[in-house]
This record gives C-alpha cells, sequence and structure tokens, in this order.
C-alpha cells in the first residue's frame, strides 16, 4: 500500500485529501495539526476519505507519553483515551506514538515498557494498534533499537514497532537489526529522503526532509533491509519540508507517489517491485525548438547565421524552418495555431521543445507511463512522422526520437530540404547541454522527474553567487553523459536567473554548443561579427597565477574572452554569446579528456560580466 502523510503537502486538510487521492495513493495519514485546523468534523473527514477511496492509515503523533512520572503519567493515560475516540469518528486503528521528548521522562526502558502495555491493552479493548517509533532527537529513545527493546519487553499483541529511514539514516545508525524485527511486530513504515547536511538533526528533519530520490541518504540499504523483514504493510512518505509547504500541493503529491514507485523499485530483491521497465539508451539532444514570430525572425535568424548554422530546409506543412550545423539542429516554429503558439502567448521568443535520441521510444513511454507522466502525441498530416512527447519543464515538450529514425529519415520525411553540404559552419558540432531556470520550489520537483521517468543522474547542487543575489543549480544528467540539463533556482528577482523566470516565466536560459576547436571557432564567430561576453582581464592574471598557464596560450584565450578550468580528469574552455533580446544566450566550449563538469569555478565570473553588459 502507498501511503502519505498530510504534514507533507501544502494547502488545508481537504485540499491535500483531494490531491493525494487524485495522484493515486491507497492511503493516508492524518496528521494532528491538519485535524484540529479542519473547518469540519472527524466524521466528515472520515467520509471525504472513503468517497476518495483513501483508507486513513493511521492517525499521528501521540507525542510525550512513555515513562513519565505521575500526575504526568496518569494524564497521559486520560489523553490517550480521547485521541481512541477522535480515531473511531475518523475510522483509523492505527495510532503512531514517538518517543518522549520531554524534560520530566524517566530514563527507564522498563517503565517505559510498561506503560506502552498498559496503552495497548486500552487501544485492544477498543480495536486499534499503537505502533513506537523512536525519534532522532529522542531525549533517551532516539535508536530504533532501543524502541523496539522496549516493544520486546512490553510483550503486547497490539504493540509494535514503526520504522522511519530518517530517523534511523539520519543518525547513522546500523541497519542489520531491522531484519531481526519479527514480522509481525513490524506494524509500519515511514519513508524520507534528506539532502547531507552538517547541522542539528531536528532542525534537518523539520525543514529539509525530501521524497526518496530527491536526496542523498542510503535508502537503498534501507530497503534492502526491510526487504529482510518480509514486510508487507503500507509504506508511508512523512516529510517536513520548507519547500513543500510553498509548492502547489497537486505537484507536489504527484512528485510523492513517483518517489514511491522510485522506491519500491530501488533494489531488485525489492517485494514490492512493479517492474518498471528500464530506462533506454540515449544519444543526445536531437534538436531545440524554438518558437517566434515573424517579427523576431530576422534578428533570431541573422544570430543563428553568424553562430554558422544554415537555413536548410522548411517543413511540408506547417509554418517551420529547420536549421542546422554538425550534428545541432535548430527548428524556428512561426505556427499561428499550434502548441508552440500557445507557448510563445506565455514566454515569448523561447526554447518551447527539445527532442531526446533514444533507442527505445516505446519502452521509455512504459517507463513514462509508470511513473505518472503526462504524454502528448500532436497533429500529423498524412505521410508525416508521429513523434511522441512528454510535458516537461514550464509545460514544454519533450519529444522522444527513434535513434536510427534521428538520423536522416525524420528530417527527409518532414521537411523539403535544401542543400545538405556542410560548408560556411563554424565548427559546432553538437549540443552539449541546456541549463533551465525553474522557480525555486520545483527544483526537486523536477530533479525527480528527471530521475525517475528518463533515469537521469542527479548531481549535487552548487551555490554561485550572482551580483545581486544567490543561485542554485543541480544537473540532471543520461548516464552516458550524452544528455546534461542544469537546472537553476534563485530566491531573488534580481540575479540573472530571477529576472529570465519573473520576465519570461523561466525555460531554457542558456544553450551551450560543442567544438573539437574552440580557438579556430571563436575565430571563426568574431570574423562572422559576432559579438561575445567580454570577461575582465583579472580574471586572466589570477588564471596564471593558479594553474601557471603558458603566457602564449593565457593570451589566446583573454584575446578571445574563453575561460578555462581544468580537474583531473581533463580541462573545459568555454565562451559565451551576448544574451539574445535579453533572453537566453549561447555557451562555445571544448572539452579535453574526460571533463564532465560545467566550468562551476567561472560562473561568477560569466553572472558579473553579464551584470556589466547589462
Amino acid at each position: 500500500m502507498r501511503a502519505i502523510a498530510t504534514v507533507c503537502l501544502s494547502g488545508d486538510l481537504r485540499t491535500k485529501l483531494e490531491a493525494i487521492a487524485r495522484a493515486g495513493f491507497d492511503g493516508v495519514e492524518i496528521f494532528e495539526n491538519d485535524l484540529l485546523s479542519f473547518d469540519g468534523s472527524p466524521e466528515e473527514v472520515r467520509e471525504l476519505c472513503e468517497r476518495l477511496k483513501l483508507r486513513i492509515v493511521a492517525f499521528q503523533p501521540f507525542r510525550d507519553f512513555e515513562a513519565m512520572p505521575e500526575p504526568q503519567r496518569s494524564r497521559n493515560l486520560k489523553r490517550a483515551e480521547r485521541k481512541f475516540d477522535l480515531m473511531e469518528q475518523l475510522g483509523t486503528d492505527f495510532l503512531l506514538v514517538c518517543s518522549n521528548v520531554s524534560p520530566q521522562v524517566i530514563d527507564d526502558l522498563d517503565q517505559a515498557a510498561a506503560d506502552l502495555h498498559e496503552l495497548a491493552e486500552r487501544a485492544a479493548a477498543r480495536g486499534i494498534r499503537v505502533g513506537f517509533e523512536a525519534l532522532a532527537w529522542g531525549r533517551h529513545i532516539s535508536d530504533y533499537r532501543d524502541a523496539w527493546e522496549v516493544v520486546r519487553r512490553a510483550d503486547h499483541p497490539s504493540l509494535g514497532v514503526v520504522l522511519d529511514s530518517f530517523h534511523i539514516l539520519s543518525r547513522g545508525h546500523e541497519l542489520s537489526t531491522i531484519g531481526k524485527i519479527p514480522r509481525e511486530k513490524l506494524f509500519f513504515v515511514q519513508v524520507a529522503d534528506a539532502p547531507l547536511l552538517n547541522m542539528d538533526v531536528l532542525q534537518w528533519s523539520r525543514h529539509f526532509r525530501c521524497f526518496p530520490g530527491q536526496g542523498r541518504l542510503p535508502l537503498d540499504n534501507f530497503m534492502r533491509a526491510l526487504a529482510k523483514t518480509g514486510y508487507d504493510g503500507p509504506l508511508s512518505l512523512e516529510i517536513f519540508s520548507d519547500a513543500f509547504r510553498a509548492a502547489p500541493t497537486e505537484i507536489t503529491a504527484l512528485d510523492g507517489l513517483r518517489s514511491l514507485i522510485l522506491l519500491e523499485n530501488l533494489i531488485e530483491e525489492s517485494p514490492w517491485a512493479s517492474h518498471i521497465p528500464p530506462a533506454p539508451n540515449y544519444n543526445g539532444i536531437h534538436f531545440i525548438e524554438f518558437t517566434l514570430d515573424e517579427g523576431s525572425a530576422a534578428p533570431l535568424g541573422e544570430f543563428i547565421s553568424a553562430l554558422g548554422f544554415r537555413h536548410v530546409g522548411r517543413h511540408r506543412s506547417k509554418n517551420v524552418e529547420l536549421w542546422k550545423q554538425g550534428d545541432i539542429h535548430l527548428v524556428l516554429n512561426f505556427e499561428t495555431d499550434s502548441f508552440a503558439h500557445t507557448f510563445r502567448l506565455l514566454h515569448g521568443t523561447s526554447v518551447c521543445a527539445v527532442g531526446f535520441r533514444v533507442d527505445d521510444v516505446e519502452q521509455l513511454l512504459a517507463r513514462a507511463r509508470a511513473f505518472k507522466a503526462s504524454t502528448l502525441r500532436s497533429h500529423v498530416e498524412e505521410g508525416e512522422m508521429e513523434i511522441p512527447a512528454l510535458r516537461g519543464i514550464e509545460g514544454s515538450l519533450v519529444y522522444l526520437v527513434d535513434d536510427a529514425a534521428a538520423a536522416d529519415r525524420q528530417w527527409r520525411t518532414d521537411f523539403e530540404l535544401f542543400d545538405q553540404a556542410s560548408r560556411d559552419e563554424a565548427g559546432l558540432t553538437r549540443v552539449d547541454h541546456l541549463s533551465y531556470v525553474l522557480p525555486a520550489t520545483q527544483l526537486l520537483s523536477w530533479q525527480l522527474f528527471h530521475r525517475t521517468v528518463f533515469g537521469f543522474d542527479a548531481e549535487a547542487e552548487h551555490e554561485t553567487v550572482d551580483p545581486r543575489g544567490m543561485m542554485i543549480s543541480q544537473a540532471v544528467n543520461s548516464p552516458d553523459g550524452s544528455i546534461r540539463l542544469p537546472l537553476t533556482i534563485s530566491q531573488s528577482e534580481g540575479t540573472l536567473s530571477g529576472r529570465f523566470l519573473s520576465e519570461f516565466r523561466g525555460g531554457v536560459q542558456q544553450i551551450a554548443f560543442a567544438s573539437h576547436d574552440i580557438f579556430a571557432t571563436v575565430d571563426e564567430l568574431q570574423a562572422r561579427g559576432m559579438s561575445l561576453l567580454k570577461i575582465p582581464q583579472n580574471y586572466y592574471d589570477d588564471l596564471e597565477a593558479r594553474f601557471g598557464l603558458d603566457e602564449a596560450f593565457l593570451e589566446a584565450m583573454r584575446t578571445r574572452n574563453i575561460l578555462y578550468d581544468c580537474n583531473e580528469s581533463g580541462e573545459f574552455f568555454h565562451a559565451y554569446t551576448e544574451t539574445f533580446s535579453g533572453r537566453f544566450f549561447f555557451e562555445i566550449l571544448e572539452r579535453r579528456g574526460n571533463y564532465r563538469q560545467f566550468g562551476a569555478a567561472n560562473t561568477g565570473i560569466r553572472l558579473a560580466a553579464q551584470a556589466a553588459q547589462r
């Protein structure tokens, strides 16, 4: 059973429950605060869940119960009876008790066991079960092994253990004991991921948890240990997150379901596995589609011509042009009754779609459907190729192009082609990467989307200083590295990405093309009249100090405004165009050796230069 706690989502309880049901969950944990703030009775919540076909799998949390002195102990038992009344009205039979954090709690496992035995005895009389969970910041019980020991000593059939991946993994507890807990005593499992942060565990838990697949905790090890128990009860998400509290409820609920599907299939021996098709093999970004009107046609045409692109074809039935250089295809869409036109109304002249080359389109579509991705099959005229697509970032499209058809057949089928000779090009060979700008609350969502639907890997986050604020980027890459997509957010509207988001609603802001010889390419671009971003002299003085580069080599970079980085794997050279119409810009780069990064050390220099240009 796939379940989620209401605390994971923004909005009121009714909104949360409706979003949880639409996403496709089977069950829900009712978080006490959500019920207390609900403007109806517990019976109404029960009726709503029944109508939505959601089972209330738990009511939680019941705090600061075990090992308290009198009179608090007697008061706690009376408080529990009131909670049992409430649970009967809700229609749930499971109460989650978390370990005590009160300064008054007694450090005595036998007393804790006796109290929980009494609680379970009273619960059993009402047909209710009790689960005990060790909070990572519990005053005396902060380890799941101690929680299990208390449950073992209490020895009551209505009392069992609750495991929470965050409370266990954040403390680095060993996992072998999980496999020793009898299946019948393991009542409930909650799961959460988190970034690796060096901070107080309570603050870490309350503000930075995330869905499985969005963080860095070793959930595969946790799931492997859990599988050994034979547990077949609910897997439930419990996420406390500032980002989720600000994000759209529907999107977060869908992300949650995707994360559980990913978790269920994380290990081969998983008893929960739903046999998701593996991701196909990728062969790069096949094309980039721009949406534009006739007024922006000439300026963009001049801009990409200066980059060495040639107009090589026109669509047979649509007002669409094909431009080409090397293995790079740019599609310019001028249609006024199409998806591209709708996208243009929201974003202006922009990248509205990209095409991924894949070796098995149907396999990827099956995987996408399994992870609840939205697919689209557009209208085509007779004789034209139908290319399926998925909804992507900010409503753009990701077309899935069969690798064999991409080589030639797609363009010859749909376009009237002109002279295909590769003369007058500037040495650009392929799309190296595309950088997207997102709303700050959506970084985790789109990272998870690419990891689940496409099987991409997520790199660590990078912070960059813009002259007007901080920016955070995280790249998602195909396993072979042929598709690289840095995702960027900023809380400040004054940064380059912040202004792009506020003015153009985000999307692709940076398009990077690879060259085999960046020095020759830049010379050709400058000869064509392409203006490159001016890099300050101080940068090159620092390069000389840092890397001890040959003076003539350094001068060659300085005169061409080429930036440089290197690591133990190789070298990286890159330069930037000025921004087109204040919207997007192009990067020209060369990778030498096995350098796989993006020159992050130079990002601050580039941003300062772009700010100076503005």
